[in-house]
């Protein structure tokens, strides 16, 4: 039967890791992968497994793909560190090692836990993720945001769920996303993307009445209200941001006139 290597990467998780780790014990081998933590990372990591490596920081995508590049085994099991295999999820894994792992990769849905509640709505769930896969068919690929794992063939689907931790809270949900909007932003530009004020407002309220109407966002209580709007205002943001992106260089062009 094929052996699954888990492979983490990191950068300052000590309030993440050891629950992240726990959770992957059923796995043949774990490799983290750090990215020069200043707090307590390495020293947890290397509770659970002698392959930690320590290198500089290259990106999502670059540091996952070496993260896999390094694994003793071709099957791939790669989480993040907020993110937590259910035994459910470990016992679906094993039945397919069982069989023989037939496709390419596997999908999961991921589900986020949020204001002390699991979000079972929104744009949130069910959030399939690719995060087992067979690197031989598959890699990670991406620019900025969203990074994801491509295969060749088509991958098969999961019903247990991935547990996500996303957020420690709503000031942390804040910072990411200005950090995302940015790199969003970016990448939209890049692809000749462009935006106005009343296309702003427009997408920003379609996301809204998507994510609590549509998607069932109303059925969350005040936590489904919650993440509808801050998901509204992650897409203003980004469009604010490329429109600012888009005037920045409109003057440029007429400086150099």
């Amino acid at each position: 039967m094929p052996g699954i290597t888990a492979t983490i990467i990191t950068l300052n998780e000590a309030a993440n890791l050891a629950a992240a780790l726990e959770s992957v014990r059923w796995a043949d081998e774990i490799i983290v992968v750090d990215a020069e933590s200043a707090d307590d990372t390495v020293a947890i990591a290397r509770r659970y497994t002698d392959r930690v490596i320590v290198r500089p920081w290259p990106g999502y995508i670059e540091q996952k793909n070496f993260a896999a590049s390094q694994a003793s085994h071709d099957w791939i099991f790669s989480l993040d560190a907020d993110e937590r295999v259910t035994p459910e999820l470990a016992a679906e894994i094993n039945a397919l090692v069982a069989a023989g792992l037939p496709r390419p990769g596997y999908r999961m849905p991921r589900v986020s836990h949020y204001l002390g509640r699991w979000i079972r709505s929104t744009d949130w769930y069910p959030d399939y993720q690719m995060r087992l896969y067979d690197r031989r068919r598959a890699k990670w690929a991406g620019r900025y945001v969203h990074e994801s794992i491509q295969a060749v063939g088509e991958p098969g689907r999961l019903r247990a769920e991935l547990q996500h931790y996303p957020y420690r809270d709503v000031s942390h949900h804040l910072h990411t996303i200005d950090r995302y909007s940015s790199l969003a932003a970016r990448q939209m530009f890049e692809d000749g993307r462009r935006t106005g004020p009343l296309r702003i407002v427009l997408l920003a309220g379609a996301a809204f009445l998507r994510n609590y109407l549509l998607r069932g966002g109303i059925r969350d209580g005040a936590a489904g209200l919650i993440v509808s709007v801050l998901n509204s205002y992650y897409v203003a943001v980004k469009f604010v941001k490329l429109w600012e992106m888009e005037k920045k260089q409109g003057a440029r062009s007429k400086n150099q006139e």
